[in-house]
């Protein structure tokens, strides 16, 4: 199954194909038989001796074994240790909902808040954006989110968002942009210095010294998302001479 996945990719595949463990007809009494590992990204999905495409994209490869379904989805499933910027909605109780762009709300404790107690409890107040990760997410339970790590440190997670601005783009720029080495990042930090939060969820927040920037900023995340290297080159350069 290693080679028959090594072979689709950089190809276009759709929910519904299969890949399956090739077992030899002759067993030898010699030999021992090793199983493959392959580690299942976004898109895949292991059932038994089989590897499912659950998502439409292109077929992506990590060394050793990882493989995963590169696609331009923007709708958000939520997924365990994922981080992420939600909107606070309201409040039940002790719990805080938050609208993290999935199919229904999440929850966040009061508690879930570096050095929050019952007596020192978190300014948070609805509307406000949220950074934070998911520990429980899967589709039997209602999505649990947490502003501190497995150390009770916040570690940049907490509430955030004053004089920013927040937008929307696809899941597969967020990918580019959290990537290690990401080139659209190392372009954007010749132009402006700004302060830029990405969520796994598609949203992005970005500050700036000026609004006018702010919003050449947002304008850029979003246009690059289509153009080859070179187009996003091109038009990076044609703003930092202020021909644009």
């Amino acid at each position: 199954m290693h080679s028959g996945l090594k072979d689709k990719v950089g190809q276009v595949l759709l929910p519904g194909d299969a890949f399956s463990f090739e077992t030899p007809e002759t067993i030898s009494l010699t030999d021992t038989a090793k199983t493959e590992k392959v580690i299942c990204g976004p898109g895949l999905r292991r059932n038994g001796d089989h590897v499912v495409v659950c998502k439409s994209g292109i077929l992506r490869h990590k060394q050793p074994n990882m493989f995963w379904m590169d696609s331009q989805q923007r709708r958000y499933v939520p997924a365990k240790g994922e981080s992420v910027i939600g909107i606070i909605t309201g409040k039940s109780g002790d719990i805080f909902k938050v609208d993290v762009g999935g199919s229904e709300q999440a929850s966040l404790s009061y508690l879930a808040f570096e050095g929050a107690t019952k007596r020192n409890r978190p300014n948070v107040q609805v509307g406000d954006l949220v950074y934070c990760q998911f520990i429980i997410a899967n589709k039997d339970m209602e999505p649990e989110l947490v502003c501190i790590d497995s150390s009770g440190r916040a570690n940049g997670m907490g509430v955030f968002g004053a004089g920013g601005l927040l937008f929307k783009v696809s899941l597969g720029l967020v990918r580019r942009l959290l990537a290690p080495q990401s080139d659209i990042m190392k372009d954007l930090e010749k132009l402006f210095p700004c302060e830029l939060v990405v969520g796994m969820n598609g949203r992005v927040w970005v500050k700036t010294a000026t609004t006018q920037k702010t919003l050449i900023v947002a304008n850029l995340l979003e246009s690059s998302e289509n153009m080859t290297a070179q187009q996003r080159h091109t038009l990076f350069r044609r703003v930092a001479d202020g021909t644009l």
